[in-house]
């Protein structure tokens, strides 16, 4: 079991989640979160006034998938995220060594759905 982490830009997220219903992959958790990376945020003006902007708007989605979807997975969140301008954004694959539904008590790879 991996857990997949995807941390893309917010006008790209109904692209990656309609790429990953193509994929057969429906269940994922959605946040938003603040970051910065190699783009080391902007600038803007507000009210005449210059004002470094370190923290950009980004969504952060996570997806537990078992082993044969990882693949599917990926490829899925590059083929929505990817406009090929720095700050697409990056994926983490994570082992994931247990999962456990809560409403039947089942775990491992059962559990995932």
């Amino acid at each position: 079991m991996k857990l997949i982490v995807a941390i893309i830009q917010p006008e790209r997220l109904e692209s990656v989640m309609d790429a990953l219903d193509g994929e057969g992959v429906h269940l994922r958790t959605v946040t938003n979160a603040l970051g910065v990376g190699r783009q080391k945020g902007h600038t803007e003006v507000y009210r005449g006034v210059r004002e470094a902007v370190n923290l950009l708007k980004k969504v952060r989605i996570e997806v537990a998938v078992n082993e044969e979807f990882v693949d599917k997975v990926i490829d899925a969140v590059v083929k929505g995220a990817r406009t090929g301008n720095i700050g697409d954004g990056k994926i983490f694959v994570l082992d994931l060594p247990e999962c456990v539904r809560i409403r039947t008590g089942e775990r491992g790879v059962d559990a995932i759905g």
